[in-house]
């Protein structure tokens, strides 16, 4: 049976992830609170979030900032997380 979670990206009981996907305590928080389809939507997000600012998951200075809209778009804390202004997805309506 899989393990069932109350997520916070989908605000619904979803299944929950197979281990923590990041290390630490915020790994923690996240194996506990956002299902696989809400680590999903973040990992798509994620690579927006990187492509647009230029960020480098080899650097720590851009890992930082990734938590943050990390903590945004998973718990809805702080300003980041969010989509940034004026973006366009390819393919989109302009």
């Amino acid at each position: 049976m899989s393990r069932m979670v109350r997520c916070a990206v989908l605000k619904r009981e979803a299944e929950g992830l197979d281990r923590p996907p990041h290390p630490g305590p915020l790994g923690q928080r996240i194996f506990d609170n956002v299902s696989k389809e809400g680590w999903k939507q973040w990992l798509q997000r994620l690579a927006t979030i990187i492509n647009e600012n230029k960020l480098s998951s080899a650097d720590r200075g851009s890992i930082q900032v990734i938590e943050q809209h990390m903590l945004g778009f998973l718990f809805g804390e702080g300003n980041m997380g969010k989509l940034p202004p004026g973006f366009q997805a390819p393919g989109g309506k302009k």
